[in-house]
Parts: C-alpha cells; sequence; structure tokens
C-alpha cells in the first residue's frame, strides 16, 4: 500500500535512509537525517502541495518517495526532482517502480512537467531502474560529489510527465 507520509513515519523512514546515507555513495549527503529533520521534510513537502509518500506492508514502511522543485525559482515551477529508497528487504519486489509511478502521477496530476533524477554514476542498479521507467540521461556532471575521500560523478535523469 502506498500513502502519503505523516511525520511520525520519520523513525521507518531513518531506518531505511540512514543506512544508505552512512554507509553508501548512493546520496552524496554526508551524516544521518534526524527524525526531526524527516519530520520537517514530511511536513514542508505537504505544504507546497508536493508528495511525500511511503509503501507499507504488513503495517511496516519498506521505501519512500518524493519530490520538491529542481532548483528555485518561478522558471522551474514545472521541473521537479525525486528521492525515492527501498529497504534492503524490499528491493526487488517491486516496491520503488510502485513509488515512482505514484509520486509521477501526482506531480503530473499537479501540472508539472519534468522530473528528474539525480544519480551517482557509479550506481548502476538506479540508472538502469530509471531506464526501466523511461527515464534518459540529460547529463552528466564529472566529480560533482564528494564521499568518502574521493570524488564521484553525477548523472541527471529526466522523463517528460507531459509525453
Amino acid at each position: 500500500m502506498i500513502r502519503p507520509s505523516r511525520p511520525q513515519d520519520a523513525a521507518a523512514i531513518a531506518a531505511i535512509w540512514n543506512p544508505i546515507i552512512r554507509d553508501t555513495v548512493i546520496t552524496f549527503w554526508p551524516t544521518p537525517r534526524s527524525e526531526a529533520e524527516i519530520a520537517a521534510i514530511i511536513t514542508d513537502r505537504q505544504s507546497q502541495a508536493m508528495a511525500h509518500l511511503v509503501a507499507e506492508t504488513d503495517g511496516q514502511i519498506i521505501g519512500f518517495a518524493s519530490y520538491g522543485q529542481f532548483r528555485g525559482g518561478l522558471g522551474y515551477a514545472r521541473s521537479m526532482e525525486h528521492t525515492v529508497h527501498v529497504a534492503a528487504q524490499a528491493r526487488g519486489t517491486g516496491t520503488g517502480h510502485a513509488l515512482m509511478l505514484a509520486i509521477e502521477d501526482h506531480a503530473r496530476a499537479a501540472g508539472h512537467r519534468l522530473m528528474i533524477g539525480a544519480i551517482t554514476g557509479s550506481n548502476d542498479a538506479s540508472l538502469r531502474f530509471h531506464a526501466r521507467l523511461g527515464y534518459t540521461e540529460w547529463g552528466r556532471i564529472p566529480a560533482a560529489g564528494w564521499k568518502f575521500g574521493q570524488f564521484h560523478d553525477l548523472v541527471l535523469m529526466g522523463k517528460d510527465l507531459g509525453a
């Protein structure tokens, strides 16, 4: 089941997100997210009429996805950037796919045109995942991210929600 996130989901989201932050280069974010910070992100996204969703099975949150404006300013008001993460035990089950379709539908219904993913260049699984969903590479920024003592490329993949 996919539903809107609630601030009280922050601990379950942190349990998924923080190991990814701490142990991988999937995100360049350097420090774990606190429950208060995650609750604030949920509240902020929803107050701006943007989705923050969780996937839940048997009462347990197994993934989350959200989107926000790609860059600031009115000129980018219809270009969104997404985040999607799935718990290790739920990867390969279609959860990420379902979350992505849900945030794309939400963004499309809100009148947004583009959905953009910013993906670490070495994250082959995510690059394939996005390609299967119809995303194409729109740009590659060499050495854009720094984590674990080395630089990492950033790949921008996008999808035109109006096509």
